[in-house]
C-alpha cells in the first residue's frame, strides 16, 4: 500500500511556489471594473457634451442669420450672444478636462502595460519550473522509489521516504493551480488593457472632434460679437440723426403740424394713385387675383420702428392712433440692396408725385402691394416689369421725408394697411 501511495503521488524536483491566492484576480477584476465605471461616466460626458455643442451650433447658425438677416431688438441678441459666450466657456472646460483625462487613460495604460508584462514575465517562469519538473519525473526512473524502500532498514526509514516525495506532489500541484491563478489574472489584465487602450484611442478621437467644433463655434461667436458691434454702431448713428431732424423739427410745432398734415394728404393721393394702377395693370394682365405665396425680408438690417401705432410725432395720425407707421423701418449701411419681398409686377418706381421720396410699388396680387420707399434716386427696375423674388429692385437711402438713411417697407392688403410680419 505505502508503494502504491508512493507511486500516485509523482517524483519531481523541490521547489517552494507561491501558495495560489484570489487576491490578485479580485484586484484584477476590481480595476476592470473601476475601468468600465470610468468610461460609463466618460460616455455620458461625452454624450451631454455633444447635445451641448450641437444646442449651441443652432443657436448660433440661428444668430448669425438673424445677424445677416432682419434683427428686430438688438439687446435680444446680446443677451443670446452672453449665454453662448458663457456655453462656450463651458465647452472649452469640458474639452480641456477630456485631453487631460486622455493623458490620465495613457498614464494608466503605461501603468497596466507594465504589469502585465511583469505578470506574463512570472507566469512564463512558473511555467519554466513546472516544465522543468516534468521533465525530471520522466527522466528520473520510478524504480528509485522501491530501491529506497526495499533498502531502508526500518519502517520509519520507509514513511520518511515516502513522505517525502509525496510532499513533493503537493508541491507540484500548488505551482499547477498558481499557474492557473496566474492565467486567469494575466487574461482579465489583458482585457483591462485593451479597454484602456481602446477607450484612450476614442476619447482622443472624440476630443479632436470637439475641439474642431469648438474651434468654429469660437470662430463663429466672434464673427457674431463683430457683427453686433457694426449693427449698435448702425443704429445709434441712425438714432442720433433721427432724434436731430426730429430736434429740429419739435422747435417749430406750427412747421411739424403742417409736415405731418402734408405727408397724410401725400398718402392719402399716392393710395389712390396705387390703386388705379394696380387695376391697369391686372387689366393688362399678368397679375394673379391671390396671392398664395409667403414673402422675404427686403433687406438685412435693425428695425429702427415697427408696424402700428407709436409714440414716434413725426407720423401722421391714422383711425384711432394719433401716429401711425403704416410699415417695418428697416435701416442699414446707406446703399444697402433691397430685393422684393415676392414675385410680382412693378406698377410704380421712381419719385412720389406727392412728395421728395423715390419709392417703388410691386402687386403680387389684386389685393396685394409691397411698398419700398425712402430709396436712393437710381432704381434698376421699371413699371410694368416682373420681378421675381429675392431680385434687387432699389437701394437703401433717404429720399423724401426722412430722418436718416432707411427702407420703409409696407404691405397694402385690401385698400389696408397690414403688418409685414404676417406675410413671413
Amino acid at each position: 500500500m505505502l508503494v502504491v501511495v508512493a507511486l500516485a503521488g509523482g517524483m519531481f524536483a523541490t521547489v517552494s511556489p507561491a501558495p495560489a491566492s484570489a487576491d490578485a484576480l479580485s484586484d484584477a477584476y476590481a480595476r476592470q471594473r473601476a475601468l468600465e465605471r470610468q468610461i460609463a461616466a466618460q460616455k455620458a460626458a461625452i454624450a451631454s457634451l455633444t447635445a451641448s455643442q450641437s444646442a449651441l451650433s443652432s443657436k448660433l447658425s440661428n444668430t448669425k442669420a438673424t445677424l445677416t438677416s432682419v434683427v428686430s431688438d438688438l439687446n435680444v441678441v446680446r443677451v443670446d450672444i452672453v449665454a453662448m459666450t458663457v456655453s462656450v466657456a463651458q465647452a472649452q472646460g469640458s474639452v480641456d478636462e477630456m485631453v487631460a483625462t486622455v493623458a490620465q487613460l495613457d498614464g494608466e495604460l503605461a501603468d497596466l502595460e507594465r504589469q502585465e508584462r511583469a505578470k506574463s514575465d512570472q507566469l512564463d517562469a512558473r511555467k519554466a519550473i513546472l516544465a522543468d519538473r516534468i521533465r525530471n519525473a520522466y527522466d528520473t526512473d520510478r524504480t528509485s522509489l522501491f530501491e529506497s524502500l526495499l533498502s531502508s532498514e526500518d519502517f520509519t526509514d520507509v514513511l520518511s521516504e515516502v513522505s517525502y516525495h509525496l510532499d513533493f506532489a503537493d508541491q507540484d500541484k500548488a505551482l499547477a493551480e498558481q499557474i492557473a491563478s496566474d492565467q486567469q489574472v494575466l487574461a482579465v489584465m489583458h482585457q483591462t488593457t485593451d479597454m484602456a487602450r481602446f477607450q484612450a484611442d476614442q476619447l482622443r478621437q472624440e476630443a479632436a472632434t470637439q475641439k474642431a467644433s469648438l474651434d468654429a463655434q469660437l470662430a463663429d461667436l466672434a464673427a457674431a460679437k463683430a457683427k453686433l458691434v457694426d449693427l449698435q454702431k448702425q443704429y445709434q448713428s441712425l438714432l442720433a440723426a433721427q432724434q436731430s431732424q426730429y430736434a429740429q423739427l419739435a422747435a417749430s410745432k406750427s412747421k411739424l403740424a403742417a409736415q405731418l398734415a402734408a405727408e397724410a394728404a401725400a398718402m392719402k393721393k399716392l393710395d389712390a394713385l396705387i390703386d388705379k394702377l394696380v387695376l391697369q395693370a391686372m387689366q393688362a394682365g399678368g397679375i394673379p387675383s391671390r396671392y398664395s405665396g409667403s414673402f422675404h425680408w427686403p433687406m438685412p438690417g435693425v428695425i429702427t420702428q415697427p408696424f402700428g401705432c407709436t409714440g414716434f410725432y413725426m407720423e401722421p395720425p391714422l383711425g384711432s392712433c394719433a401716429h401711425f407707421h403704416s410699415g417695418i423701418d428697416i435701416a442699414n449701411t446707406s446703399g444697402t440692396p433691397i430685393r422684393a419681398a415676392g414675385p410680382g409686377k412693378v406698377v410704380y418706381a421712381g419719385r412720389s408725385p406727392y412728395d421728395p421720396a423715390y419709392i417703388v410699388i410691386i402687386a403680387h396680387a389684386s389685393n396685394l402691394v409691397t411698398w419700398y420707399a425712402h430709396v436712393q434716386t437710381r432704381i434698376p427696375v421699371r413699371v410694368g416689369q416682373f420681378v421675381v423674388q429675392g431680385q434687387v429692385i432699389a437701394y437703401e437711402g433717404c429720399t423724401g421725408w426722412c430722418t436718416g438713411p432707411h427702407l420703409h417697407w409696407a404691405v397694402r392688403l385690401n385698400g389696408t394697411w397690414v403688418n409685414p410680419r404676417l406675410f413671413l
